[in-house]
């Protein structure tokens, strides 16, 4: 008797050592039958969310690189400048 069930109790043990989790088996990551769009209000909520930070993000990016740009203007403008007084005390252009 000890014996039937120390070998019942090794096989099922086994059997369930030998089985590999799948996703299914978790709850974790199946896919939903109508896609991402199909979820639930938390899926489509949680996906606005992210959406919104991103938008946010990359409008700060571009602000910073509007201001970049911006003082890399003014940065060519004083060198243009500066560029025409040397010509103009050497005596290059006639203004």
């Amino acid at each position: 008797m000890l014996r039937t069930t120390i070998a019942r109790t090794l096989r099922v043990n086994r059997i369930v050592m030998l089985r590999p989790y799948s996703e299914g088996a978790t709850g974790s990551g199946t896919a939903r039958p109508g896609g991402e769009a199909s979820g639930d209000a938390f899926t489509k909520r949680e996906k606005a969310n992210e959406d919104f930070y991103v938008r946010a993000q990359e409008r700060v990016k571009l602000l910073q690189l509007k201001e970049k740009l911006a003082n890399q203007r003014k940065h060519l403008d004083e060198l243009d400048a500066h560029i025409d007084e040397l010509t103009r005390e050497q005596g290059g252009e006639n203004n």
